[in-house]
């Protein structure tokens, strides 16, 4: 899982550096229609991402075929997501409109988003599937998919960026069309790995079934609240983002460089906590608690280290990480310093993640969106704009004061999150009152 998050953090590694390597303007109008693009995926597609711990509970209770059903009305569920989805993509420039973000990025991101959009129902699609082939506990086939069009990734945006072989010179919306033929190519190979027997015994084409309110209300009550719980902190770096689009292409520049580092960083714990979701439904299905509760902690133990170990790492190899984004001494000067906030952010957002996770599998999720809630948007958004701009006692510091918000509030979430796993997993009756849910 780790490593399958990481390949898709690639191909938005390619995407933002080939694009900065055409243009700024290019790399800031890229990463611009990703703050659309992705807080928006990734609420609608928080309804499938119910799959992996209730069909992880079931196979773990041995109750596998029993999760046709459940897949069935999800699935059903994925044609209404995808349809928001698209309706989203296609009216983002009322967001950029408001926001007042420089015109000539508005351009390049609505133009990505347009060519994009192609792609967005097997996006929706192949999210699906995948979840629930994590719920099996068959994660492989999603990272030999992901690494497997990195690479197809890298040489669409090659030549659809540049113009290279005869293909039309786009710039950054090469990256837009480079994304929609890639999601259709890992929609195709997963439809062969759900032909195979591990998948056959979860009951799916047993029977074709109509859409079920019941069975739909069901998904998306532990559904909506993961979507909401990823969603609202990744529209807040959003939001965050579009206001420094009004700074300027320099700042914004940065900002990009500094996220999709950021991003970068962030997949181990990231798959580490998808992996802590499935280990916890498996032994919370089987009924074995203590297990549960270990798996749980070494887990966030793990994501402990290692963001001790990246932030050292970041501190050191700043200047040269960035270098690999542009060659514009500008966005480098702001980019290097803002590093220093991803150094001190990792503490927090990689145990978080992990946190989130194990609670994901045990099915509690309203508590941790609540908590996310506060901390993003009471705490994180609030205080970073009143410092970037100089409200009250501050001083304006720009696009720093942004980050400085976003590190405060995510360690509030942090400290919250890790509470809130201790509590859950140190309380059967809880647990078991989940599961029954």
């Amino acid at each position: 899982m780790m490593l399958t998050q990481l390949f898709i953090m690639g191909t938005g590694f390619l995407d933002t550096a080939m694009a900065g390597r055409y243009d700024k303007v290019d790399l800031s109008g890229v990463a611009l229609a990703g703050n659309i693009l992705w807080p928006a995926f990734i609420l609608l597609s928080g309804v499938s991402m119910a799959l992996t711990p209730i069909v992880s509970q079931l196979h773990g209770a041995g109750e596998t075929k029993a999760s046709g059903p459940r897949i069935r009305q999800g699935l059903w569920l994925t044609i209404l997501t995808t349809v928001l989805l698209v309706i989203t993509l296609l009216n983002a420039r009322i967001f950029f409109d408001f926001f007042a973000v420089k015109p000539e990025i508005t351009a390049i991101a609505m133009r990505y988003l347009e060519a994009a959009v192609w792609g967005a129902p097997a996006l929706m699609f192949y999210v699906a599937l995948r979840n629930v082939c994590d719920g099996l506990g068959k994660t492989r086939p999603a990272m030999f998919i992901a690494g497997s069009v990195l690479p197809l990734n890298a040489l669409l945006n090659y030549l659809l960026i540049f113009g290279e072989f005869g293909f039309p010179e786009l710039g950054g919306v090469g990256c837009g069309w480079a994304t929609a033929i890639v999601l259709w190519v890992e929609l195709i190979l997963m439809l062969f790995v759900i032909r195979r027997p591990f998948f056959r015994e979860s009951g799916l084409f047993e029977r074709f079934e109509w859409p079920q309110l019941d069975g739909m209300l069901s998904i998306a009550r532990i559904g909506v609240p993961i979507g909401f719980s990823v969603f609202i902190g990744m529209l807040v770096y959003s939001l965050i983002g579009l206001y420094i689009g009004r700074i300027g292409v320099d700042d914004f520049a940065a900002h990009s460089i500094a996220g999709n580092l950021n991003w970068l960083t962030y997949v181990i714990p990231m798959g580490l906590g998808g992996a802590a979701s499935i280990r916890v439904g498996f032994f919370t299905g089987a009924d074995d608690l203590p297990m549960a509760r270990r798996a749980a902690g070494i887990a966030y133990r793990f994501a402990l280290v290692y963001a001790l170990v990246v932030s050292v790492l970041l501190v050191i190899f700043r200047a040269q990480l960035v270098g690999v984004y542009t060659t514009e001494p500008e966005v480098i000067s702001i980019a290097v310093n803002l590093m220093l906030f991803i150094a001190v952010y990792q503490l927090f957002d990689d145990t978080q993640a992990v946190a989130v996770g194990a609670l994901r599998g045990y099915k509690d999720t309203i508590v941790p969106a609540t908590l996310e809630l506060i901390g993003y948007w009471l705490i994180a958004l609030p205080i970073g704009h009143a410092i970037a701009i100089g409200w009250g006692p501050f001083a304006a510091r720009g696009v720093y004061g942004y980050w400085a918000g976003l590190t405060i509030g995510l360690f509030i979430v942090a400290i919250a999150n890790g509470v809130r796993l201790w509590q859950t997993s140190h309380n059967d009756a809880r647990v078991r009152q989940f599961a029954a849910g």
